[in-house]
C-alpha cells in the first residue's frame, strides 16, 4: 500500500495538471486510497522547444524518462529521480505538472495514476543512464516507436504551447 504522504501528494498534483487524460479525475476519485503503484514521468524538451528526450525502454520502446513511485517519495521527487538514473542528467521540473492519466504499463497490471512533469534541459549535457537504456533527443516532428502512441501528440501539443508562450 502506497503511504499516505504519498497520495495526498499524487491527488493535490493530479488535480492542478495541466492536461488530463483517460478520465484520470474520475479514476482518482473512485480510487481514493490509490493501492496500486503510481507512476511518473518527465517530459524533456530543449530550450528552443525542438527536441524532446527518450529513453529506449526494453518492452515499451521509446518513452520519456519515468517509473514508479517508491514509498516516502512524492510523484514529482520521482520524476526527478528517474530522470537522472535513466538519463543521466537532472533539471528543475516546471512547477504545475503536464497531465495526468491512467494506463496500464503491462497487460497483467491494473490501471495506474501516471503523472508527468516538465523540465528544459540544454541538449548539450551528456547523456548517460541505465545500461541497455539508452537515452536519446528526437526531433518533436519525428515519429518514434513507442507502445504508447498517443504520447508522441500529447508531448508535442504541450511542448508546442510552452514554445508559443516564450
Amino acid at each position: 500500500m502506497i503511504d499516505q504522504m504519498t497520495v495526498d501528494a499524487a491527488a493535490a498534483d493530479a488535480r492542478c495538471a495541466d492536461e488530463e487524460f483517460d478520465d484520470a479525475q474520475a479514476w482518482l476519485r473512485a480510487h481514493p486510497t490509490l493501492t496500486a503503484p503510481l507512476a511518473a514521468e518527465v517530459w524533456v524538451t530543449d530550450p528552443a522547444y525542438t527536441h524532446v528526450l527518450l529513453v529506449r525502454h526494453r518492452v515499451r520502446r521509446w518513452v520519456p524518462p519515468g517509473g514508479t513511485v517508491e514509498r516516502g517519495e512524492t510523484p514529482r521527487t520521482a520524476a526527478a529521480r528517474e530522470l537522472v538514473e535513466e538519463t543521466g542528467v537532472s533539471g528543475d521540473l516546471l512547477p504545475v505538472p503536464a497531465a495526468v492519466a491512467v494506463r496500464s504499463f503491462r497487460a497483467d497490471w491494473a490501471p495506474t495514476l501516471s503523472l508527468s512533469y516538465v523540465a528544459v534541459i540544454d541538449r548539450d549535457l551528456p547523456l548517460g543512464g541505465e545500461s541497455g537504456q539508452p537515452s536519446k533527443w528526437v526531433h518533436l516532428d519525428e515519429v518514434w516507436d513507442s507502445v504508447f502512441p498517443e504520447d508522441r501528440d500529447r508531448i508535442r501539443s504541450y511542448v508546442r504551447r510552452l514554445a508559443a508562450g516564450r
